[in-house]
């Protein structure tokens, strides 16, 4: 199966964020044979590594399809612990094993099929194609899609439809489809004490006991129902530091680390002030920053949403859910330019797991998927 055989070149390719590791030459060389003009846009600053991003175009009509998504993956943890080498794609059990087998290089390969034989029954297509891939989904996402994004609204090109190959489908492919994602805000605190002898401890000026009923409530808070696509927000501690090492200190502060994810219920700036409301109801010093990894967005309801539900019911037969879980995705650069932009891939189960694999049946229908949605979007433009 080309899509198979795409994949395993793909997954043989050591591609941890932010090294793109020969993936994006693989890819050039295929879109190329099939008449995309091929573009590099490296970008880099002074926060992040610079980074490889590759955009391919085929036509200059409208409208734009775009499948995009990312060469790179997340580290492999202890290779010893996988069951065969995760660089070495391996099929057994009508499974692929490898890194990446999930997210995303089985999505990216089975979009290049499906666009090559696309083009192969239809090579003056109306509109156009075009494949957004980026070296950076996984880490800091700051010279990633993001920046091409930027340029390509600065050059006026314009994505109209964009289908990103991540893995949305929880049980069977095709059983959701992802039209939004939540946003992410991290939040820095640093609650202020004294240090001293804990036997000779300064009354209120220990950060953690202070600190520890301002958590509480943080925790158990509610900050809101969702909504009609969204689930509720939800507040998580992910990590809390303090103290000197020993154990007859009372430390002179405590670090906590946390995260909303939120729907399009808040704002971000709505977040920000009941956090300091709820912090300034306790006898507390603290210092407080945030960083916001992404908004929340959801697609318009339009045509690529029922393109994809029609697609997916021909191939695997089946009605597809509407859903805006999981975390974040590189949609939240696309959909703010007015691009219909949906994800639709393989099973997540086994994303940034050792031993990640894609069920290959499954891999194989996925390009039928993708090219029924093109035909659909180019063919009746």
């Amino acid at each position: 199966m080309p899509v198979v055989e795409l994949c395993k070149e793909l997954i043989a390719r050591p591609s941890v964020t932010p090294d793109e590791a020969g993936c994006h030459d693989l890819i050039s060389q295929r879109l190329q044979k099939a008449g995309f003009t091929i573009e590099s846009l490296p970008f880099k600053s002074e926060q992040s590594p610079q980074v490889e991003n590759l955009w391919a175009r085929r036509g200059k009509a409208e409208p734009l399809v775009v499948f995009a998504g990312h060469s790179d993956v997340v580290p492999t943890g202890p290779e010893s612990d996988w069951t065969s080498p995760p660089f070495e794609p391996t099929v057994r059990d009508g499974h692929l094993y490898g890194r990446g087998a999930t997210d995303m290089k089985s999505g990216v390969a089975a979009s290049i099929i499906a666009a090559e034989r696309f083009i192969e029954e239809h090579p003056n297509h109306p509109g156009s194609i075009g494949f957004l891939i980026t070296s950076d989904e996984e880490g800091p996402s700051i010279n990633g899609t993001k920046k091409v994004i930027d340029e390509l609204t600065r050059r006026g090109e314009k994505i109209d439809y964009c289908i990103i190959g991540e893995a949305s489908s929880e049980k069977q492919l095709g059983d959701q489809i992802r039209v939004g994602r939540r946003g992410s805000l991290h939040g820095k605190l640093i609650i202020k004490g004294k240090q001293g002898h804990i036997a000779y401890p300064v009354p209120g000026q220990n950060p953690i006991q202070n600190g520890l009923l301002a958590l509480d409530q943080l925790a158990k808070t509610v900050w809101d129902k969702g909504n009609e696509y969204f689930p509720p927000t939800t507040f998580q501690i992910s990590n809390i530091h303090a103290g000197t090492g020993a154990l007859n200190v009372v430390p002179g502060a405590m670090e906590v680390r946390f995260n909303f994810r939120f729907s399009t219920a808040l704002t971000v700036d709505e977040l920000q002030l009941r956090v300091r409301q709820i912090l300034n109801e306790h006898p507390i010093k603290y210092d407080l920053s945030w960083d916001v990894s992404g908004h929340p967005f959801l697609t318009k309801q339009g045509k690529l949403i029922n393109v994809a539900k029609e697609a997916i019911q021909a191939v695997v037969g089946i009605s597809p859910a509407l859903s805006t879980g999981g975390g974040t995705s590189d949609g939240r650069f696309i959909a703010p330019t007015g691009a219909e932009v949906i994800e639709l891939g393989p099973q997540i189960g086994t994303a940034h797991q050792i031993d990640e694999a894609v069920n290959i049946e499954e891999l194989r229908k996925l390009p039928e998927i993708y090219q029924r949605i093109l035909a659909q979007l180019l063919h009746s433009s």
